[in-house]
């Protein structure tokens, strides 16, 4: 089979993760790139940096689809004296393209909330926040576990679904709690609090949370618990930004080959082997 143009790979991407669905704030799409140029190799990663960029022109790839923008906010220059800049000349140099899908591929079917719930087992899902009511898309996903665990168990099985971080995995609640439903969120989750409540889960997985919101959502589910006689749920567990969002890497790079080669073309696709949570060490208190 022949390769497919940027433009073809655009046009697939852009119908799996469709722009229109992306939050308004956010810069999604084709920041760098010929639309007629061929495309042999694509590269899959969390974030546009110049580790990324390394791997990606060392494989020679044509095309580096990430899931976080490189020009999020507005710029009045490339110009390769900012750190950005250089890396958009750095790859126009290269003849190689980037592609962004970041809250467009948050809500999308197979997007990255369904990849984070399937690689920890949650089956029967639905959006946690409908894109529009009764839609099968949308922000995050709720699911059950096909076997209940423990609070501890759930956190253990999202350490071993994901990339090792120097933040490791936390969670808030009993350890030794059952958990069945669940809910997740790839990336910054504790905006979603409400909506969390609301779904009845027993806990919840996600990313970046902030001691304030954490400490008040704990604080409320151990009150109502125990004025209720019911467990204090929903429990937190914590991930890294970066582990949270990496298992869409692969789900994405294997439909776009699938959805290629159904048109008759074909690409060879590798998902980025650099860590880029930008963590590098932490250190415990000496007693």
């Amino acid at each position: 089979m022949s390769a497919p143009r940027l433009a073809d790979v655009v046009r697939i991407l852009e119908n799996r993760y469709p722009p229109g669905s992306a939050e308004s704030w956010d810069a999604v799409g084709l920041v760098a790139g010929d639309p007629q140029a061929p495309v042999h190799r694509v590269l899959f990663a969390v974030d546009p940096v110049a580790d990324v960029v390394d791997e990606a022109l060392a494989w020679d790839a044509d095309l580096v689809v990430t899931h976080h923008p490189l020009l999020l906010r507005g710029v009045h220059s490339v110009a390769a004296t900012t750190f950005k800049g250089a890396l958009v000349h750095r790859l126009v140099r290269a003849g190689c393209g980037l592609f962004a899908a970041h809250t467009n591929a948050d809500a999308a079917n197979d997007g990255v909330a369904d990849a984070l719930a399937q690689v920890l087992g949650l089956v029967d899902l639905a959006p946690l926040v409908p894109a529009v009511p009764g839609a099968p898309t949308g922000t995050g996903r709720v699911g059950r576990l096909a076997e209940p665990t423990t609070l501890r168990g759930l956190a253990q099985r999202a350490a071993d679904a994901t990339p090792a971080t120097e933040q490791g995995v936390r969670f808030a609640g009993d350890p030794e709690a059952r958990v069945e439903r669940v809910a997740v969120v790839g990336g910054s989750g504790d905006g979603f609090f409400d909506a969390v409540r609301d779904s009845g889960v027993d806990a919840y997985v996600t990313a970046d949370l902030r001691h304030h919101p954490v400490s008040e959502l704990r604080e409320r589910a151990e009150f109502e618990g125990v004025r209720d006689g019911r467990p204090a749920t929903p429990y937190l567990v914590d991930l890294a930004h970066f582990a949270s969002e990496w298992p869409w890497l692969d789900a994405a790079a294997r439909a776009l080959e699938a959805d290629l080669g159904a048109q008759g073309t074909t690409v060879e696709t590798r998902v980025s082997v650099r860590r880029t949570d930008p963590w590098t060490g932490r250190v415990a208190r000496r007693d």
